[in-house]
């Protein structure tokens, strides 16, 4: 199956979130398989990012977005259990302390890019600026942003500049060697209900309930409207979005996992050259060790 064309929002493209699938039709594929190739995925990805922390030439962007209880902090668990730990940056973007409202809001997110060789995961992102902010505009008048002092200076113009904003902050990223992999978590109100009933009822579980969990979900089709628009006026070509399906969470880490593994192949990763007197070197050193032991 090719995740990259199946999910990828292409450019230009106005998403009506409505058709987009929320579970996985197994006809094609059973759990048991899946779990094989996520596996085999995890492994390859594994390779892959040896060369990239031995190259320094690229850095690795993973965005998780999603509602509450998509499954986020699951594929992190899951698909990138088997790489190296110390190259991989996981960072979670909570409410804007006071010291980040500060600065511009793309601040905090600038301080937590992966440096080169480098696998950084925003576990949500710079985009809750244009979801969490859109759903609840109040939010927007603690940021001081010049000339917006009431709600109604919070216009469509407003929102369209946050999005080219966020274009231009990616594309310079992009330019300087930083592969970005965007993808939306796309659970059905359904299994989100299932999934929060889950955590009440299991005690183990109750930290990961709280009463804004609740209150959100109130807003759901708010919710909807603002990632259909954010999708659609930030899916580019140097930084797709892709829409994963999250009622079944193998199956979202398995097509997260190939559209990862994909990319970092195109990347045509290698090894850094050694110089002619770098392998002189090694060859005497190779030689003092073997005779001087």
């Amino acid at each position: 199956m090719d995740y990259l064309d199946r999910f990828q929002i292409k450019p230009g493209k106005e998403p009506d979130l409505k058709t987009y699938e929320t579970d996985y039709d197994p006809q094609i594929l059973t759990k048991a398989e899946g779990q094989e190739i996520l596996a085999d995925d995890i492994i390859k990805m594994a390779a892959l990012q040896d060369k990239l922390y031995a190259g320094s030439q690229y850095s690795v962007l993973i965005i998780l977005q999603g509602l509450d209880a998509a499954g986020k902090d699951g594929v992190i668990k899951h698909v990138m259990t088997g790489l190296n730990p110390q190259g991989v940056k996981v960072t979670s973007f909570k409410t804007p302390t006071i010291e980040e409202l500060r600065h511009d809001y793309l601040w905090r997110h600038y301080l937590a890019l992966p440096s080169k060789g480098e696998v950084g995961i925003f576990n949500r992102s710079h985009y809750e600026n244009v979801l969490v902010t859109r759903v609840h505009p109040e939010l927007i008048l603690k940021e001081n942003v010049p000339d917006i002092t009431d709600l109604k200076n919070i216009d469509e113009s407003f929102w369209e500049k946050r999005y080219k904003q966020i274009n231009h902050f990616e594309k310079t990223l992009a330019d300087n060697g930083t592969l970005i992999l965007k993808f939306f978590l796309h659970l059905s109100k359904k299994e989100q209900e299932k999934r929060f009933l889950d955590r009440i009822e299991q005690p183990e579980k109750n930290w990961k309930f709280s009463e804004d969990d609740l209150k959100e979900r109130g807003f759901w089709k708010d919710y909807r409207k603002a990632f259909e628009d954010m999708l659609g006026k930030t899916s580019t070509e140097c930084a797709p979005w892709y829409v994963i399906p999250a009622d079944d969470k193998w199956f979202t880490s398995l097509a997260i996992a190939d559209i990862i593994y994909r990319n970092l192949e195109n990347l045509k990763l290698t090894y850094p050259e050694v110089s002619k007197e770098q392998k002189v070197f090694l060859g005497k050193a190779k030689d003092e060790l073997e005779h001087n032991t």
